[in-house]
């Protein structure tokens, strides 16, 4: 069993090896036929290590980096061959591919980068930490309260770009000695500004449900997935009622660690199909595409996992349903929305239509989701998260300009050999 288990695992790793060496070949090629990058143009980077799986952490910030970009020309550091593969493949801003560190440095060396951003807390962000003289920013990849979003990472950076209010009580409460006043700056959701997008259905009067369940977690604090607990059986309860579509986007990582997930996430895939078959008018939709917006703003209802789709939905100011987790062992922080939001149970879940019928016309339900909406968020009028996510990089500006003529004549050689050892 040891030798089986064993050939596996080296068939698996030497897949992923002739895969990188495919996509490095590829994101070269690419590069090679495109304009260089002019030099000390870019004022603002973000810093990406993740390979392609990932990328869902950098989407959700394309429409917002393409304004910033307006005022401050922005450049991705992709580290990885597959991340950077994919980012050149779609509507993301100008990339630079740097696998080492010798890489990095000599693509900095070139530049005026004066605010690095982060979207999660790949290890290799440490390698990028080593560059002082310029700010360092967490801006994360969504808001939730999962425990990732109070992890003591966050003081490893300058600063951090959270949400709302939410996010600071959540950080006050678990990080010892972390100055909020100075570390953190709200800017509220800009992802939210640019939920937009062709619709893949006509619409009519269909009851349109987004159910966009998360993967099935890889240790028991995070079983936070749905889709063998729940998803079968609210799917095929809305399939059943003729009068609802059903936008199904499940996370691009189901089943990588337990097969009977994956299996599940097919057969719901396949319910869709069968029932677009059986009723072509009712334009199911299988959604597994890379953009993210036109579900949050369209759906009637939303069923969505503990997750950062909570929040992506939140800030739409629209009903949602959040699948209560079967493993007592997933932690679930009620000291925010998860304290009064509405759950729909495993048990509950055949019955989803009732559901639905129930958080979309309750006065009460609408109440509390407007008084949460503003909690997380704070001002969610059209523009306003962009306008404050400007502000805050315009204050980064500004204090870069004020500590770079106060240091600048103690600005010491790099030295671009210290960091040999960390070559990838």
């Amino acid at each position: 069993m040891g030798l089986v288990s064993d050939a596996r695992t080296a068939t698996a790793l030497l897949r992923k090896a002739l895969a990188n060496r495919t996509a490095v070949r590829d994101v070269r090629r690419t590069l090679d036929v495109r304009p260089e990058h002019p030099e000390h143009h870019y004022k603002v980077a973000v810093y990406f290590a993740d390979g392609a799986v990932n990328m869902y952490q950098m989407r959700q910030w394309y429409k917002p980096l393409a304004e910033l970009s307006k005022l401050w020309p922005v450049v991705v550091l992709s580290r990885s061959a597959t991340g950077a593969q994919a980012l050149l493949a779609e509507d993301a801003p100008p990339v630079e591919f740097v696998p080492t560190v010798r890489d990095l440095e000599a693509f900095l060396v070139t530049q005026d980068i004066r605010v690095v951003l982060y979207v999660n807390q790949n290890t290799r962000n440490f390698q990028m930490f080593r560059y002082g003289r310029r700010w360092h920013v967490f801006i994360n990849h969504g808001e939730s309260d999962k425990m990732y979003m109070t992890t003591n990472q966050y003081k490893a950076y300058d600063f951090a770009f959270i949400a709302g209010d939410a996010a600071r009580e959540r950080l006050s409460r678990v990080l010892w000695d972390f100055d909020l006043d100075t570390r953190t700056i709200q800017i509220g959701r800009p992802q939210a500004d640019h939920y937009s997008g062709a619709l893949p259905y006509t619409p009519d009067d269909r009851t349109v449900v987004l159910y966009a369940p998360t993967w099935e977690g890889d240790r028991p604090s995070a079983h936070y997935g749905s889709v063998r607990t729940h998803g079968e059986a609210l799917v095929k309860a809305l399939l059943e009622t003729r009068r609802h579509r059903v936008v199904y986007r499940p996370h691009p990582r189901s089943g990588v660690v337990d097969p009977e997930y994956g299996a599940a996430n097919q057969r719901i895939i396949a319910a869709l199909a069968a029932a677009n078959r059986s009723d072509p008018g009712a334009e199911h939709v299988y959604d597994d595409g890379p953009e993210l917006g036109w579900q949050l703003a369209a759906a009637d209802v939303a069923v969505v996992d503990i997750s950062a789709m909570v929040y992506d939905r939140l800030a739409a100011g629209k009903p949602l349903l959040i699948t209560r987790p079967v493993d007592p062992e997933a932690i679930v922080d009620t000291h925010g929305y998860l304290s009064s939001c509405e759950w729909l149970d495993a048990s509950d879940a055949p019955g989803i239509v009732e559901e639905t019928e129930r958080v979309i016309r309750d006065p009460e339900a609408a109440a509390r989701l407007t008084e949460w909406v503003t909690y997380y968020f704070g001002d969610t009028t059209p523009g306003a998260a962009t306008r404050r996510f400007h502000e805050a990089i315009a204050r980064l500006m500004a204090d870069w300009e004020t500590w770079h003529a106060r240091t600048a004549a103690d600005e010491p050689d790099d030295d671009a050999d210290e960091e040999a050892e960390l070559d990838d």
